[in-house]
């Protein structure tokens, strides 16, 4: 059983969670991760019919949570003849009526019957609807949301994170309604007014790729040079490309020299004095050289595809 004392100055994931039911309060100290679960530990009974909010799948995470329930009551909806009955949580009489399979026509008009016959209703509220010759009808509708996804080099490559949950939008449509013998046969819609808009759902993708056992030489460089993980890939596919990682490596034609084949080799004088012969030292000149000049490694490879010199 969930305990109803006060915290007893133990760190703990539980909770404590108030439910108010009707004129009921009850407040508990529970683990329980969700508002369904948190019900079912309480004993709280529910029916589909009635309304809890939060949603039953709302995550219990902080202290003074609050669960309202909202019991289903009996209702009739009267439209002319024809009795409806529904149970519902909801106090909007157009709530009501839709539940029931009613549709509400802009001018309708649902009543309150205060002096109905109570051995014909019980104790279900009535409601009387009055057509009153509506041609249009207005109607909330969800908006889908749209699936977005974004490429992450930090992820590895077939691994996806969820970045944005999505949500879906909210807009109010007027619609003609068209009648043949005084039944409705099509709609037009008229006009459509946003509530609130919906928010893309984004999902990263990952792009990463191991680094070769060959490569995990060169890569502790990059690493301790203060290269990003999410480019050690494509910087040593720079790197190997222009010297193969070899710190003494000299082209004979044009004098470029080290890891970057930086021309003059002594421009990585800047990045330390032991430039000549610390790779550590040749990748953080090369790391601040391709961000200076291009934004980063892989606008520099991209660069090196199409040129074969960056």
């Amino acid at each position: 059983a969930e305990s109803k004392d006060s915290d007893n100055g133990v760190v703990s994931d539980a909770h404590f969670v108030t439910f108010h039911d009707d004129t009921k309060s009850l407040t508990i100290k529970t683990t329980a991760k969700t508002v369904a679960e948190a019900l079912e530990r309480a004993k709280i009974q529910y029916h589909t019919s009635d309304h809890v909010e939060p949603a039953l799948t709302e995550s219990i995470n902080s202290d003074n949570f609050h669960i309202n329930i909202y019991r289903a009551r009996p209702v009739i909806i009267k439209n002319g003849s024809i009795s409806k009955f529904v149970m519902t949580a909801s106090v909007d009489p157009k709530e009501i009526a839709q539940a029931a399979g009613i549709t509400i026509y802009d001018g309708d008009e649902l009543s309150l019957v205060s002096n109905q016959n109570i051995l014909e209703s019980g104790v279900a509220t009535v409601y009387q609807l009055t057509r009153n010759g509506g041609r249009t009808i207005t109607v909330e509708e969800d908006i889908p949301f749209n699936d977005k996804s974004v490429s992450d080099t930090s992820l590895p490559t077939g691994q996806t994170n969820l970045r944005q949950v999505g949500e879906l939008g909210r807009k109010s449509s007027v619609y003609q309604v068209n009648f043949v013998d005084g039944k409705e046969v099509s709609r037009e819609l008229i006009s459509t007014n946003i509530i609130k808009n919906p928010v893309d759902r984004i999902t990263a993708v990952g792009m990463k790729k191991s680094v070769p056992p060959e490569w995990e030489t060169c890569a502790s460089y990059a690493r301790a040079a203060g290269g990003s993980e999410a480019d050690i890939y494509v910087a040593l596919t720079l790197i190997y490309r222009e010297s193969g990682c070899r710190f003494d490596a000299t082209n004979a034609g044009s004098g470029a020299y080290g890891i970057p084949q930086a021309l003059p080799g002594s421009k990585m004088a800047s990045a330390g004095a032991d430039w000549q012969t610390n790779p550590v030292t040749q990748i953080r000149w090369m790391i601040g050289y391709v961000t200076g000049r291009y934004g980063g490694w892989s606008q520099a490879w991209n660069f090196w595809q199409t040129r074969h010199w960056y």
